[in-house]
């Protein structure tokens, strides 16, 4: 199979195993309608969603640079999140849902450092593009399933929404019974307890620390506007489920468009421009919104900040791979676990903001990505390989 049709299976594959997980974005606050829930509990069940998560992938990054057939570790993961969220679609009450959201969660989140490892081998010479384009797989889930949820969520309950929502993972897993043939094998060698306490060093002091407080930073900023969003338009503005599906798909729709563009600007330019200039657009995009202007405006800057830290993804993650120069899938693993762990209190903390009150919490997303964007200018960034090799 050639590079470009597998990279063409990889996107879809994306889109699949993320389409349960976006759909979240609509069926939680809908859980928070129906139990009851405070803005701070509607935080902590994206939270406990996230954490599970980055449980998962160190080890799929681990697993990704010492097994040969990263294929079949691919296959699994479609059935992991199909039936994951099939079982928390009948959870009975908070805490079950939580659990058994977070451990569907694991099979999404397994495959990132799998397939994205793969890619950062495979094109060294153009990471952030490759990656980018991967990225468009989870941006056209993050913009196509929560319009479709607030559709399906005008007819159903939140149960049947995320029990259809686990579909599209189940028909890539059978496609992929033949696709995971065709992806590269690598030589299996054994797991060095060396060279993970090198690479674990490598992060945790100097450059690399500061670069891991501008990873947490940036996700922050992201999933506390993500989570608190859909929650503020129905709160705020009476927005059904339609019409927050609607304007919230049109706010990631450009990030997604962007995320290949961007990140091919960043192997020939370097990461930290991008980086610090789409960390900064979106904390200014979020001061706007502290001053409550007219629901067109208000929309406007949400689209702006969302899609200014959505188009960099591919960047920060490929500058990951470029500070420890090897590893791909186990580094890639680690600057997921930090992203979507740590990363994910930005939804907790939203949540507990947005119960003081809404300038409030649009105050400590733009504060996050302020802090991201300070962090990229003091950070040095390793060479892409494409602008080395010019």
């Amino acid at each position: 199979m050639k590079k470009r049709t597998l990279l063409t299976w990889f996107m879809l594959g994306h889109f699949a195993n993320d389409w349960s997980v976006c759909a979240l974005w609509l069926i939680v606050p809908a859980v928070g309608i129906a139990m009851e829930l405070s803005p701070a509990e509607v935080g902590l069940l994206f939270t406990i969603c996230n954490v599970g998560g980055a449980i998962a992938y160190l080890p799929a990054g681990i697993l990704t640079d010492h097994v040969s057939n990263r294929g079949r570790l691919l296959l699994g993961t479609f059935w992991w999140v199909f039936v994951g969220y099939l079982l928390a679609s009948m959870a009975p009450g908070f805490w079950s849902l939580a659990l058994l959201l977070a451990i569907a969660g694991m099979g999404d989140a397994a495959w990132h450092p799998i397939a994205t490892g793969v890619l950062a081998r495979e094109s060294s010479d153009r990471r952030a593009q490759v990656l980018g384009i991967h990225a468009i797989g989870g941006s056209l889930a993050e913009v196509l399933s929560p319009l479709a949820v607030g559709f399906l969520l005008a007819y159903v309950d939140w149960r049947e929404a995320l029990a259809i929502s686990a579909l599209p993972a189940a028909l890539m897993g059978l496609c992929f019974f033949w696709v995971a043939r065709a992806v590269p094998r690598i030589e299996k060698k054994a797991v060095n307890k060396q060279d993970l306490l090198g690479l674990l060093r490598l992060w945790r002091r100097g450059n690399g620390l500061r670069m891991v407080v501008m990873f947490c930073l940036y996700n922050m900023a992201l999933i506390a506007l993500l989570s608190m969003i859909p929650l503020y338009l129905a709160d705020q503005h009476g927005f059904g489920p339609e019409a927050a599906g609607i304007a919230f798909s049109a706010m990631l729709i450009v990030g997604a468009l962007l995320q290949p563009w961007v990140g091919k600007i960043s192997d020939i330019v370097g990461r930290r421009p991008i980086v610090v200039f789409g960390n900064l657009t979106a904390a200014l995009a979020t001061g706007l919104l502290l001053f409550q202007p007219s629901l067109w405006t208000m929309l406007a800057a949400m689209l702006v900040a969302v899609a200014a830290l959505d188009a960099i993804r591919a960047a920060v993650l490929a500058s990951a791979v470029d500070h420890s120069g090897h590893s791909e899938g186990t580094t890639l693993g680690l600057a997921f676990a930090l992203l979507d762990g740590i990363g994910a209190l930005g939804a907790v903390l939203a949540g507990i903001a947005a119960g003081i009150s809404w300038p409030h919490m649009f105050a400590l997303a733009g504060a996050f990505a302020l802090g991201a964007a300070a962090m990229g200018v003091v950070t040095a960034f390793g060479r892409p390989a494409a602008s080395a090799a010019t």
